[in-house]
């Protein structure tokens, strides 16, 4: 199994994304103006793809375990769609087209992953910005592997229990570093890790857990967001 627990960060290929507009332009919650940020993270194992937005091909020949941003858009719906690499378009898409709605102010990454079952599949998710205590950082976990439930262990004890494929839980931490590990629902034996993850002040420390669990080719990600800060009264 696989144990690299730090993924390449390809803010360059994210740069084609700057000419596309909303599919849908004008969105009456921010009267057409405003921006949003996006990640996309390729978490589907042993595939080479390419990455359509609103048919225009934007991330080519993008590598398993991939990051690619965080970049800024323009608030609206794009449609995302994932092909084979050297694709000619978007015609037969291997996920997708799906329909990616990005709120003003708001961060999200979208993730290619394998279902619980091993189909490929997207999910999107809203990173959690929200302000924590002084001293505290967050910790999300998000389970996109080819895998059934799993416990998520911190310092040898279950930190968050029965996570499922395509749903994330998110944790309030001191600032510290933590040993963090995979296991299948309801044991204690790793299947990923034991591996250090920092949570740093004011910051959302994202886990992915990625890969498929038949093919030995589980995974783990590490993203992070930058929280708002803290308001004292």
């Amino acid at each position: 199994m696989r144990k690299s627990f730090v993924i390449a960060v390809a803010t360059g290929a994210m740069l084609a994304l700057t000419g596309i507009a909303p599919a849908q332009a004008h969105d009456s919650r921010t009267g057409g103006r405003g921006t949003a940020e996006l990640s996309v993270l390729h978490g589907v194992p042993g595939a080479v793809v390419d990455v359509y937005v609103n048919g225009a091909l934007t991330l080519d020949n993008f590598t398993p375990g991939t990051l690619a941003g965080p970049l800024k858009l323009a608030a609206g719906t794009y449609s995302v769609a994932i092909t084979g690499a050297d694709a000619l378009d978007a015609s037969a898409p291997i996920i997708g087209p799906v329909d990616l709605t990005l709120k003003r102010g708001k961060s999200y990454t979208a993730v290619a992953h394998l279902s619980e079952s091993g189909t490929p599949t997207a999910t999107l998710f809203k990173n959690d910005q929200s302000a924590v205590k002084s001293g505290q950082g967050r910790l999300t976990v998000r389970h996109v592997a080819a895998a059934p439930a799993v416990d998520v262990l911190a310092n040898g004890a279950v930190a968050i229990a029965g996570l499922t494929n395509g749903n994330q839980a998110k944790l309030k931490l001191p600032v510290g570093t933590y040993s963090a590990a995979v296991a299948l629902a309801g044991t204690t034996a790793p299947v990923i890790g034991p591996a250090d993850v920092t949570v740093a002040k004011r910051t959302n420390t994202i886990v992915y857990a990625w890969g498929s669990a038949a093919g030995g080719s589980l995974n783990i990600a590490v993203q992070t967001v930058a929280l708002k800060p803290c308001v004292k009264r």
